[in-house]
């Protein structure tokens, strides 16, 4: 295969695919022993590599692990972050290879959460695995923190951070969850978007009914929602939900500009989407549609019979699913009611409407020019051999809003995902040579961090830009 130098990279492969082999899926009740022997499996690996103070430690769902190195008197004290959690493999029919096999495929390994995040979260341990090996010690101080739930929304992660505000003070944070341009050309997040995501219920008839003796004198609650949904965007791609747009951000010329310089082109998002046009709010850039604009999905809807042959019948109920993009400065609690509300007011009297809130995240936006910034920019160098481009991102890292509000700590989105990763669909990639890349390039960071942010605390947080 030619992906595998030594000895050394073969074991790193072999841990990482049993990492992937264990069906971690949070959302999915069936799966919750999964995700706790996952965690436990974690912790094993962070013991081994020479990590101190681990705990495996329960929430109401799913368990947070933390550890720590801090033996490096008078240097920085870096936190990492990344979840160990992953997205439903559904369908499991679309998958060339089984979703929790592990495969490896030319320079490929395919799995569920090969990229998002556990191959990304494994580069900063093998890192520090590394560092340990060659030199007994790391050259700043470690504190990691990674978590079971961050792909149901971080549920409980804020009371943790909460109660252990203490013990995860640090310099700055660093987060591996964000995507490169190409296999040699690395990216640095500035800014993501929020989300709220919803489940609106609509309901109609006690039970299913005969269309035959019935259709056309009661309402299908089936045809109900889609008609609620088809109200929730003009014919120009916006959002018709009142008062929605009235918090979001301007952004002036030049940071337009910057965009324009360093994003991805229109041709090109449609090329990574296997899309021939585009669609959407018009006077904006399909990069500024996707990162500095908010956007409202359908991304899921159920209802009535779809199984062989035909059955004619009026269904009870019919439910979809709706995921919000939020931009700087909508906050989520607000465009919830705003959502509820209009639901409420466009639901016909005929049916019965039911919306409820399944998790919500903040907007964030980091400042370029921090030190630690500039030290991931020298860490991509080493590791890829180019400069990192500055991008916004269209997803949503629940934790970085967090880190930012809650701990007062400055963020570095430094991710190695590639474009065609196929990130929460059938068939995600981890690309090898890129991912031993990446950790060649964690090690550097850590080397850069504590040459290049050896300043105080107050003054390294008061160079984060706030949201709200």
């Amino acid at each position: 295969m030619g992906v595998v130098p030594d000895a050394g990279c073969s074991r790193m492969l072999r841990d990482l695919q049993a990492f992937i082999r264990i069906p971690s899926v949070s959302s999915q009740p069936r799966h919750a022993l999964d995700v706790q022997r996952c965690a436990a499996w974690l912790g094993d690996q962070m013991r081994q590599i020479g990590l101190e103070h681990v705990a495996v430690t329960p929430t109401a769902r799913h368990p947070i692990i933390y550890g720590d190195w801090l033996h490096a008197p008078g240097r920085p004290t870096v936190l990492i972050y990344g979840h160990y959690d992953v997205q439903p493999a559904d369908p499991v029919s679309a998958w060339t290879s089984p979703p929790f096999a592990a495969a490896m495929r030319g320079d490929h390994l395919f799995g569920r959460g090969a990229t998002d995040n556990k191959g990304q979260l494994f580069a900063h341990l093998e890192a520090m695995r590394s560092m340990f090996r060659a030199r007994g010690r790391l050259p700043v101080n470690v504190r990691c923190l990674f978590e079971g739930e961050e792909e149901i929304g971080s549920p409980n992660l804020p009371a943790f951070l909460r109660q252990q505000r203490r013990r995860l003070v640090a310099d700055v944070a660093v987060i591996s969850d964000t995507r490169m341009l190409g296999p040699r050309q690395p990216a640095l997040t500035y800014a993501l978007r929020g989300n709220l995501a919803l489940e609106v219920e609509v309901r109609g008839p006690a039970r299913e009914l005969h269309s035959g003796n019935y259709g056309g004198a009661i309402h299908n609650p089936l045809q109900a929602l889609c008609e609620l949904i088809a109200k929730l965007h003009d014919g120009t791609g916006r959002v018709t939900i009142p008062g929605f747009y009235d918090r979001v951000r301007r952004w002036d010329a030049a940071e337009r500009a910057f965009m324009a310089r360093w994003g991805p082109s229109d041709a090109r998002l449609l090329a990574d989407a296997g899309a021939n046009r585009a669609w959407g709010e018009r006077g904006f850039s399909l990069y500024e549609r996707t990162t500095i604009r908010p956007a409202l999905t359908v991304s899921g809807i159920a209802g009535g019979y779809t199984g062989p042959g035909v059955q004619g019948v009026i269904p009870p109920r019919a439910i979809a699913r709706i995921g919000i993009r939020l931009v700087p400065d909508q906050h989520p609690r607000e465009i919830d009611g705003l959502v509820r509300e209009h639901i409420a007011r466009m639901t016909p009297p005929t049916v019965m409407a039911t919306t409820r809130t399944l998790s919500m995240a903040r907007p964030a936006v980091i400042d370029r020019h921090h030190p630690a910034m500039r030290a991931a920019a020298r860490a991509y160098r080493e590791g890829f051999g180019a400069d990192p481009v500055y991008l916004r991102s269209g997803g949503t890292i629940p934790v970085v809003a967090m880190v930012q509000g809650m701990l007062d700590i400055p963020t570095v989105l430094m991710g190695f995902a590639l474009p065609d990763a196929r990130i929460h669909a059938p068939d995600e990639r981890l690309h090898l040579p890129t991912f031993f890349r990446s950790v060649q390039t964690c090690q550097h960071f850590l080397e850069a961090i504590g040459t290049m942010c050896e300043m105080p605390v107050d003054v390294s947080r008061r160079a984060v830009m706030a949201v709200h």
